[in-house]
C-alpha cells in the first residue's frame, strides 16, 4: 500500500443539464478551475444507450479487453469517483456509478460516456497538497495512481 496525505480545498456544486456527457463535461470543468485532485459524486438520471464499461472479458492476460454495455432505458444512476492529473497534466474522472431501471442494475465505470437525461447532480471536493497522479501502467494499460 502507498498513501498521501491531502487536505481539503474548494467545494463545487453543479447542476448537468440533458445530453451533458460524463466523463467530458466533469473533466472539462476541472481543467478550467485549475482542480488537479478531487472526490466526485454524481446523482441523477441517464439516458438510453449510455457506455458502461462492466468488467474484463477475463481475468487473465496482461492488458485487459474491456466488456461495454449500453443502457437499454432511461435509467436512475449514482456514482462516486475521484479525479487526479493523468501523465498530460490534464485533469481525469474515475468514477463508477450503479443505474438502475426497474428491478435491473447495472454497475460499471462511466469512461466511455455516460450522457445525462434530464438532471445530473455532481459535487466536486477538492484536495489540495496531494502528490498524486495517474500513470498508464505499460503491463495492463491502466492509468493507475502513482503516488
Amino acid at each position: 500500500m502507498k498513501y498521501s496525505e491531502a487536505n481539503i480545498g474548494r467545494v463545487f456544486v453543479m447542476r448537468l443539464e440533458q445530453d451533458d456527457v460524463i466523463p467530458d463535461i466533469i473533466e472539462d470543468f476541472a481543467a478550467r478551475q485549475g482542480i488537479k485532485a478531487a472526490v466526485v459524486l454524481f446523482l441523477g438520471g441517464a439516458e438510453t444507450g449510455s457506455k458502461v464499461v462492466v468488467g474484463p472479458e477475463s481475468g487473465a492476460g496482461q492488458k485487459p479487453v474491456p466488456m461495454v454495455t449500453a443502457l437499454s432505458g432511461v435509467s436512475e444512476a449514482a456514482g462516486f469517483g475521484t479525479i487526479f492529473l493523468n501523465q498530460h497534466g490534464l485533469p481525469k474522472l474515475h468514477m463508477h456509478a450503479a443505474f438502475g431501471r426497474g428491478r435491473e442494475t447495472i454497475t460499471g465505470c462511466t469512461r466511455e460516456g455516460v450522457t445525462v437525461w434530464q438532471i445530473g447532480e455532481v459535487v466536486i471536493q477538492e484536495l489540495l497538497n496531494c502528490s498524486t497522479s495517474r500513470k498508464v501502467n505499460p503491463q495492463s494499460g491502466f492509468e493507475l495512481l502513482e503516488i
